[in-house]
């Protein structure tokens, strides 16, 4: 048996999709679908069963004997939140939970961590957990993934027991379908497409800084499939134990996405440009990029797709469908 927590959300439920098309299962979905569409997200699917979080501790005791793997995806990710108690809450004390019932059981433990612990970047965007107290993240989403993290190094490092298979996973900007009900935290794909499909320009955030253009600010844009791949690896390796970046390793500016999109849709590119809004000042990351050096040693080596393709099968093969769900 397969858990993945946040299995109706964005990643996570493209992980369902793919774990069921591999035939790898059963999978349970742990999550709250609320009063909104985020049900679409798994309406697809066939789900062994649906847990509430609340639920979830009785019943990964009732099933101990049969779990053989949690994929932690669920998560306060809202980089805005601002109930630092909520956050600690959902992101810290539920993973620690969780941790200790992994090594407790002997279940194998892949979880989501983020590249909001790197902060704004003056530290670099290595994966070496040697690095990890050198990292400031600019929020408390970001800080509690940095904090779980730093607990889980601090207890190996103190000899403690681990799960049977450990992996933390650095996603950096995913973006791709089933991300629609997270609203404002939808990637920048998905809110531009409206934009596109009327013909109308793309506006970026200008830049307040000289040594960057306008919409020359670069993130590691990752396509959702190659997360789920890297995830399905790890699986399929649990000899694999570690924190690693999930990205493509290479950086990519604002105007290469907002283009890429105008292509994917067969129009010409339309872009303006907005002041950087003031609470934003200080805060914003203007340069992300995985370095994947550590993955890539442990033995993933399928590449990772462009910023162009994977805007072409967002656009062409979801957003623009009548039915854009994975």
């Amino acid at each position: 048996m397969i858990i993945v927590t946040g299995g109706a959300g964005f990643i996570g439920s493209n992980l369902v999709a793919a774990l069921e098309a591999r035939g790898i299962g059963p999978v349970v979905v742990v999550d709250r679908l609320g009063h909104g569409d985020k049900w679409r997200n798994i309406a697809k699917r066939v789900p062994h069963d649906i847990v509430v979080p609340e639920a979830l501790p009785a019943f990964l005791d009732r099933h101990q004997l049969e779990i053989d793997t949690i994929f932690h995806l669920g998560a306060v990710s809202a980089t805005t939140e601002t109930d630092a108690d909520l956050i600690v809450a959902s992101n810290f004390r539920l993973s620690l939970d969780l941790w200790s019932w992994c090594v407790r059981t002997d279940t194998r433990l892949i979880y989501a961590s983020s590249a909001a612990t790197y902060g704004d970047g003056s530290a670099g965007f290595d994966d070496d957990p040697a690095r990890l107290p050198d990292l400031r993240p600019l929020n408390p989403y970001g800080w509690s993934k940095h904090a779980f993290d730093r607990r889980v190094m601090a207890q190996l490092s103190a000899g403690g027991r681990r799960p049977r298979q450990w992996a933390g996973l650095k996603f950096f900007n995913v973006y791709g379908p089933n991300e629609y009900h997270k609203e404002d935290m939808r990637s920048v794909p998905a809110k531009l497409w409206p934009v596109v499909r009327a013909g109308e320009a793309a506006t970026l955030f200008a830049s307040d800084r000289p040594d960057y253009a306008d919409g020359g600010q670069m993130r590691d844009f990752v396509w959702v499939g190659d997360c789920v791949e890297v995830m399905l690896w790890l699986h399929a390796n649990p000899g694999v134990n570690g924190l690693f970046n999930l990205g493509t390793g290479r950086a990519r500016t604002w105007n290469d996405l907002a283009a890429a999109m105008f292509a994917a849709a067969g129009q010409p590119a339309r872009i303006a440009y907005a002041p950087m809004p003031d609470h934003l000042k200080g805060k914003y990351q203007y340069f992300t990029e995985a370095r994947m050096d550590r993955l890539r040693a442990a033995g993933y080596t399928a590449p990772f797709t462009t910023l162009e393709e994977g805007l072409r099968r967002y656009v062409q093969d979801f957003l623009a469908t009548s039915d854009p769900y994975a």
